[in-house]
């Protein structure tokens, strides 16, 4: 018999990274790490992660609540609550949160890097450091991703 994850809604580990509030729904171990999930909530007029390539994994936004700003290279794109967005490998992007409420987002990752990255970013935090532009680069390039700057 396979098995089968289900995660309450108070439920799943939770990771705080400042404005950033992540709760992992799949860390990969159900879905043999082909899948994370998490639920992202980002904080009033909170930043999301330095503009970024994923080398070697998909990534998936949909917009629950609130409303992000998805930025693609050097296209941006507002998404309202019920916008999903896909990211295949190689496509620079980021997300911010411009409002005054709470967004959250639900974000998949095809397989499984970004959990890591999550937890890897939280212990640097936990440690004493800063999540500044170097440490976060630094912390992206184990799973094969890279900050963007250019985008041709």
């Amino acid at each position: 018999m396979n098995k089968v994850s289900v995660v309450g809604p108070e439920g799943g580990e939770v990771i705080d990274l400042g404005p950033a509030r992540i709760r992992i729904l799949e860390d990969g171990g159900t879905a043999v790490h082909r899948l994370g999930v998490a639920e992202i909530t980002l904080a009033p007029r909170g930043e999301g992660p330095p503009q970024h390539r994923p080398a070697g994994h998909d990534e998936g936004f949909c917009v629950i609540s609130g409303a992000a700003v998805i930025t693609v290279g050097g296209a941006v794109h507002e998404a309202p609550a019920g916008t999903s967005v896909m990211v295949p490998p190689g496509a620079p992007h980021t997300f911010a949160n411009p409002g005054d409420e709470p967004l959250v987002m639900l974000n998949t990752f095809t397989p499984d890097r970004s959990v890591q990255y999550f937890r890897d970013l939280r212990d640097v935090i936990a440690g004493g450091g800063e999540a500044d532009a170097r440490t976060v680069a630094e912390v992206m390039g184990r799973y094969e991703t890279t900050p963007a700057d250019d985008f041709a």
